[in-house]
């Protein structure tokens, strides 16, 4: 049986295209070399093509590891956590729940590259939040809580900590997914 965070392949294109907008706006936090860089776009870009029916779930769960490989080449952390953001985004084609994960990647490069600028993990939060569509909202709405399913990347693991925890908790309140968090628990 599949897991609940994979979702139907309509619904995980659909969450393709906000994935790869989330990591398209942080790809210019990344820098390695040309050849990581080419695979790093060339990953926004099957995603893209993927969102639009124009590559099948099976091409892209074949590439989805290019982008995974191409962050280990990052000069900087926010570079890294920029190309984990595409690498997630990639991966939509295999788990929707990826979509997630590309967004809380994105985050997490920009609070690695703002240099602790207040305010600066909100924006590109309510940034994303705003980029979602109603079919993409409601899309997200069908993944579970971040932590309460062990079948997918939202599992209690390295998404659901930090910084990547709390943008996906965030965005997961925002579209009525999950219950309102109490104030000091996450």
């Amino acid at each position: 049986m599949a897991s609940i965070q994979t979702l139907s392949d309509a619904d995980r294109r659909v969450l393709a295209r906000w994935a790869a907008a989330c990591a398209e706006r942080v790809l210019p936090l990344f820098d390695a070399d040309a050849g990581a860089v080419r695979e790093i776009r060339d990953a926004v870009e099957r995603t893209r093509r993927y969102s639009r029916g124009d590559s099948s779930a099976a091409d892209e769960i074949g590439k989805r590891m290019v982008a995974v490989k191409a962050a280990k080449a990052a000069t900087t952390a926010a570079g890294a956590a920029a190309a984990r953001s595409v690498a997630q985004a990639a991966a939509v084609a295999h788990m929707g729940a990826h979509a997630l994960g590309a967004a809380a990647y994105a985050t997490k490069a920009v609070s690695l590259a703002s240099g602790g600028r207040p305010g600066a993990v909100a924006e590109e939060i309510r940034w994303q939040l705003g980029q979602l569509s109603d079919r993409e909202r409601a899309a997200l709405r069908l993944l579970p809580p971040l932590g309460a399913d062990s079948s997918g990347p939202l599992c209690e693991g390295l998404l659901s900590r930090g910084i990547l925890g709390a943008t996906i908790r965030e965005i997961q309140v925002d579209v009525g997914s999950t219950p309102t968090l109490t104030p000091g628990v996450a």
